[in-house]
């Protein structure tokens, strides 16, 4: 039937898979608000609001870029410069995408609603971001602040330092590993006047950037972990994602972007699950279940 065939080109097109950068942060604030295991009730709406919120992040983002990544080389396969899938669909499986976000904040509790406002609009201006500024990339980090501090959210309804820590914490994770992303359209960028940090700095500058954000990721994660009182197992945790961090910056250089795939895809997803990990290990799964 057209309808699922439209729903798999979809969720092939939002690459519903790499949910895995975001939801693994998702989940550690949430642990964190409980000291150990939330209520199942609470990770299920969590699970849904970052699987809509996401989904629709990325609709909307291939929807309004349809154009751009027409004429760009690397992106002119997507589907819907092939025409695989029409605008309409997409907008309209990113419509219901957002409103399950809604509907899971509505779910969780009047606080989570408060901020709706403010989620939405900075998960769909980020393709705009591009058009306007090269530090579109700190958009889109903006857009992962909201991803543990949502999960300490849903589960406490109350505001405090350390999700707001840890949100800054993952938002420059994210634009870090942008920004290493954003080289390999360098020519393209300058070509077509997209901003970015390398069309407007080069290569070189911001791989170096990108190299002080995630130091300064490294930095605040400590910062969580000693405002918690997190034990020695949070501590291990972190010098693995330091040198994950650090491995990742080595796979690229200014003239060699050949393993940047690698380094934003897998590296990165491993960073995100193990941090995870180790943060259910430091509360010991002594929540409420």
């Amino acid at each position: 039937m057209p309808v699922f065939r439209n729903a798999k080109t979809f969720a092939d097109l939002v690459k519903w898979e790499h949910t895995i950068f975001a939801l693994p942060f998702a989940y550690a604030g949430a642990f964190l608000a409980a000291g150990g295991l939330p209520r199942w009730s609470t990770l299920g709406w969590i699970t849904l609001a970052m699987f809509g919120g996401r989904t629709s992040a990325m609709a909307f983002n291939r929807l309004i870029d349809r154009f751009v990544d027409a004429r760009n080389p690397r992106t002119a396969n997507r589907h819907l410069p092939r025409g695989v899938i029409s605008p309409f669909v997409v907008g309209l499986y990113g419509a219901l995408a957002t409103g399950l976000l809604v509907l899971a904040a509505v779910m969780l509790n009047p606080l989570c609603v408060v901020f709706l406002p403010v989620v939405v609009p900075v998960l769909v201006l980020y393709s705009y971001m591009k058009r306007w500024t090269w530090a579109c990339h700190f958009w889109l980090g903006l857009s992962y602040f909201f991803v543990p501090f949502g999960g300490w959210l849903a589960v406490t309804g109350t505001l405090s330092w350390p999700p707001v820590i840890l949100g800054i914490a993952a938002g420059l994770w994210v634009a870090g590993f942008d920004l290493i992303y954003a080289c390999q359209d360098y020519e393209f960028d300058v070509k077509e006047g997209v901003h970015s940090v390398p069309a407007r700095f080069g290569i070189a500058a911001a791989l170096t950037l990108a190299r002080w954000v995630h130091l300064v990721v490294v930095g605040l994660l400590a910062a969580v972990g000693l405002m918690l009182g997190l034990g020695w197992v949070y501590w291990v945790g972190l010098m693995v994602v330091a040198a994950l961090l650090g491995y990742e910056h080595l796979l690229v250089s200014p003239g060699d972007l050949s393993r940047l795939n690698a380094a934003f895809f897998n590296v990165n997803g491993y960073i995100s699950i193990l941090y995870f990990l180790f943060v259910v290990l430091a509360t010991g799964l002594t929540g409420a279940a």
